[in-house]
């Protein structure tokens, strides 16, 4: 399992649990859940039908080096667009440090396939257009469930047609290529969220809060880099933080 693996596994296992301690109240960020609900059931049922079992299908019948070799493929895609979100984010180091990760394994490590770079000591980065939003100072506003896309707040719904054709793979020609690079990429990352299911399966009261939560707690730690700032309560009750550090 690796690192990311872990760290989605620990905060889904984490936010389960106390879903279990209590009952989960009303989210001041979500105003629109009856909507959101339903159009949960909906993507969960699809989930459930189609895409979890092609996830189950892909990780119980290739080999762990085909497996990995795909993801690394995709992974390194992306670092196109992490460099370009870290470049607007004001981070032309960790920008640079994407641009030669692209270059690396995209030649020494067949098109992607192999991750040398990481090996070189070059380190990966998650970045998209909504957390650049979130830098430039953006609201996040509501929470919002789209059809198929699953749940977002409405500042990183605004950026998904940038991430859309920031994503190489929406440039290949013909529908029907386009659209199998699409489904593979979803069906591999929906793969790499097996392992948080089994750690929490038997655990979640409410599937629907639980996804809203991880998803609040995982965009924060993205913003910030993996600082986010600590949350507590002052002397008044009201929250407060420590600033944290991008």
């Amino acid at each position: 399992m690796n690192k990311k693996t872990r760290a989605i596994a620990a905060i889904a296992a984490c936010v389960a649990m106390s879903g279990c301690a209590t009952s989960q109240p009303s989210n001041p960020k979500d105003p629109w859940e009856g909507f959101n609900r339903a159009m949960f059931q909906v993507n969960d049922a699809l989930d459930t039908v189609v895409i979890r079992p092609a996830a189950v299908v892909y990780e119980n019948v290739l080999p762990s080096p085909v497996k990995t070799g795909v993801g690394n493929f995709f992974s390194n895609l992306g670092d196109l667009g992490n460099a370009a979100n870290n470049l607007l984010q004001g981070k032309p180091q960790a920008a640079l440090n994407d641009l030669v990760r692209f270059a690396f394994n995209s030649t020494w490590g067949l098109l992607g396939v192999l991750d040398i770079a990481s090996e070189a000591g070059l380190p990966k980065h998650n970045e998209d257009f909504g957390q650049t939003l979130a830098v430039w100072g953006v609201g996040d506003g509501p929470y919002l469930v789209l059809p198929l896309f699953g749940g977002h707040n409405l500042r990183d719904t605004a950026a998904l047609p940038v991430d859309y054709y920031s994503d190489p793979t929406t440039y290949v020609e013909g529908d029907a290529a386009k659209y199998s690079f699409k489904a593979a990429e979803i069906v591999v990352k929906r793969a790499e969220l097996l392992p948080a299911d089994r750690a929490t399966e038997g655990q979640i009261i409410d599937k629907y809060a639980h996804l809203r939560d991880v998803y609040f707690q995982r965009r924060n730690y993205l913003i910030h880099d993996g600082n986010p700032p600590i949350e507590y309560e002052d002397f008044n009750g009201n929250g407060a933080s420590n600033g944290g550090s991008r």
